[in-house]
């Protein structure tokens, strides 16, 4: 996310950090190097403006080039100047004065918009709410069965699988059924094209009209920069937006649309998509991203992916596990299968403070065939030799190999870096660490 972007400011930064006092000249140079990033990631030319001419007028009143940490000035300026931008707070839901409340997601054939459904709705189930997803998209050929096989998948009901009903129809008898069955929440899947036409934008306000949601969400595609923001203003103007959804934001490296669809359109971003799991949908923090987009990380949002992947008394059943050197390779097939729950591992890494460039050198692809083959080595074995790795003898390890479809070496290196694991895990649960490697980990 936002690599490219994140690479160019970077260099701007790095450069200022190395000349000490900054002169206006030196500060003039910059401004023209963040320029051109921001306008090669895409970013609409009135948000450019607009940028450059507060962070000139605030490191100037600030008094930066006086200062004695100038390039750290100028970065602070930089990120807040983002966040506001980006929408300064985040925005929650609008919850109906009387249940349920019902999301109207529209948008382009392509955005996203079916799964982005069952996504919001996974994402109120895990907040405790009782959502109901409707499929009124009759125009696309199964975008119904679409949704009906997601809401099968994360278990939430689907109302709506007359494909020759028309879409208010289906509405009116989805919301209810959501007054039945007492749910909270009813989000609609509604029609798309591929381009804005009138007979859309005419079906769409008339449906808004007639149901009176608490939220018109547009979802649109990050990726495709420039033309989601006009998109955005088209869908605001003639619908009228209450949010906006960003998909695919994973897959963009430049960041365009993000940086520019809050300022030009005055709509607030509610949340992200940031891969292709059901459980890939974030809510949209300004200053987070703005974080992110700087390389400083994102540690809240990690903090919360593991909460939510991780079964607290497991994981204090798992530190005392590895204080007594009991932490066994059933564990760890454990702990695998939850990080995996928390995301790709490169997307993991890009929310860590001064790790944003190694993420992106991680080729996805990669990584998930060896977390597999790792998966495959450990299923293959006995539940004794999960406990006690030590009795994996030689014909053991043969009879492991041909039922993973691995290789004896391959078995060797993953018991190995176990054993490495074990004993590190145990000295730093104790405390016992070498002091050569607390000073490691301290860098």
């Amino acid at each position: 996310m936002f690599e490219v972007l994140t690479q160019k400011l970077s260099n701007v930064f790095s450069s200022l950090g190395r000349k000490g006092r900054l002169s206006e000249k030196d500060i003039d140079e910059a401004l023209r190097q963040i320029r051109l990033a921001l306008l090669e990631a895409d970013v609409n030319f009135r948000v450019v403006k607009s940028f450059l001419v507060s962070i000139k007028e605030r490191a100037l009143a600030a008094n930066v080039l006086e200062s004695l940490t100038p390039a750290q000035q100028i970065i602070k300026i930089v990120n807040e100047e983002l966040v506001n931008i980006l929408g300064k707070e985040r925005t929650h839901l609008v919850v109906a004065g009387r249940l349920p409340s019902v999301a109207m997601l529209v948008g382009l054939q392509g955005s996203g918009k079916t799964t982005t459904a069952a996504k919001l709705a996974l994402h109120l189930k895990n907040a405790g709410q009782r959502p109901l997803l409707v499929a009124a998209d009759t125009r696309r050929p199964a975008a119904i069965d679409q949704l009906v096989m997601l809401g099968k998948q994360l278990d939430i009901p689907v109302s709506g699988e007359d494909a020759k009903a028309i879409p208010l129809a289906i509405c009116r008898q989805a919301l209810k059924q959501a007054q039945e069955m007492a749910a909270t929440w009813v989000i609609i899947d509604t029609q798309g094209r591929l381009h804005i036409d009138e007979a859309m934008m005419k079906e769409l306000a008339q449906l808004k009209a007639e149901i009176c949601p608490s939220e018109v969400l547009l979802v649109v595609d990050a990726m495709t920069g420039q033309d989601a923001v006009n998109t955005a203003e088209e869908f605001n103007k003639n619908v009228g937006l209450t949010g906006l959804i960003l998909t695919k934001m994973d897959g963009d490296a430049r960041g365009g649309a993000a940086l520019s669809i809050k300022f030009v359109t005055g709509v607030p971003m509610k949340f992200i998509g940031t891969g292709e799991k059901a459980s890939a949908l974030e809510p949209f923090y300004p200053d987070r991203l703005a974080s992110r987009i700087l390389g400083m990380g994102d540690v809240l949002t990690l903090i919360e992916k593991a909460e939510e992947a991780f079964d607290e008394q497991r994981a204090k059943q798992l530190e005392k596990k590895m204080r007594t050197a009991e932490f066994s390779l059933e564990d760890f097939l454990l702990q695998l299968r939850q990080i995996k729950k928390m995301g790709s591992l490169a997307q993991l890494i890009e929310l860590l403070p001064g790790f944003s460039k190694l993420g992106s050198s991680i080729p996805q692809s990669g990584e998930e065939y060896q977390m597999r083959k790792i998966e495959a080595i450990i299923l293959s074995m006995t539940p004794e030799e999960r406990l006690n790795p030590a009795i994996i003898n030689g014909s053991r390890r043969r009879r492991i190999a041909y039922g993973s479809g691995t290789t004896t070496a391959e078995i060797n290196r993953l018991l190995n870096q176990f054993h490495q694991m074990q004993k590190f895990a145990k000295m730093a649960a104790t405390g016992k660490m070498p002091k050569n490697m607390m000073d490691m980990l301290r860098r």
